[in-house]
Order: structure tokens, then sequence, then C-alpha cells
């Protein structure tokens, strides 16, 4: 999936991947937005920076994250 700035998510499960740490175990299941979605690297398995709500801002890997949809459109 190709994220873009500005875009709501939710870390929705824990990542396969190895940058993954188990810190991040209690990141599951917050909101946040796309910060910087790396677009220019066009990579898949590049990391996402995100600003979760109340939690700051992290760079997580892309399969634990998913867009949530704007209730207000």
């Amino acid at each position: 999936m190709v994220f873009r700035k500005g875009q709501k998510i939710e870390i929705f499960r824990k990542s396969e991947e190895d940058a993954w740490e188990p810190y991040m175990d209690e990141y599951v299941g917050c909101h946040g937005i796309i910060t910087d979605p790396d677009t220019a690297i066009n990579d898949p398995d590049a990391l996402v920076e995100v600003t979760l709500d109340g939690r700051g801002t992290h760079r997580l890997p892309q399969d634990c994250l998913r867009v949530l949809e704007d209730q207000g459109k």
C-alpha cells in the first residue's frame, strides 16, 4: 500500500519485520497520522514515520499499519 502524508492510520498488529522491537507491542491499537511516507524511496519494506496520538513520532514498518476511513467525508 502507498501511504500519503496526513493519512489517519491504526497500528493493527505486530509487524513481522526485523525492525519491530518488543517495546512497540504497546503501540498495537494506537491511532495516528502519517508524517513522512518516504514516497521517494518507493520501497514497501521501508519504515514510515508516524505520529501516534499521545505517544510521539516513530518510524514503523508498513505491514503493521492500516489506513482508517475518514468518517467526515
